[in-house]
């Protein structure tokens, strides 16, 4: 199951997200998103766990809990929306 964590410490690292969720069963990957341009943390991240009942169970125990002096929300992961291609503003191309 992949989960979605938001609000992270933007000091917090990935190694102590995966700590975090490991406590409740394998944890699968952690990773935090960061800016492209600046490589800061985004303040959210993603937790991959391979059995669903502890998944579910990392999920009900850490939702709304302080961690890094930050309170989480945590959800499981809905898939990615699509979105309509960015359009280019390159010399060449005047709308």
């Amino acid at each position: 199951m992949n989960i979605f964590v938001s609000n992270i410490n933007y000091r917090t690292q990935n190694e102590s997200l995966f700590n975090l969720f490991s406590s409740y069963g394998e944890v699968a990957s952690a990773h935090i998103v960061t800016d492209r341009e600046t490589g800061r943390s985004r303040g959210f991240g993603f937790v991959e766990m391979h059995n669903d009942s502890e998944a579910l169970a990392a999920i009900n125990s850490i939702n709304g809990s302080e961690f890094e002096g930050m309170q989480l929300r945590v959800n499981e992961a809905r898939p990615r929306e699509e979105r309509a291609p960015r359009r280019s503003f390159s010399r060449g191309n005047r709308y």
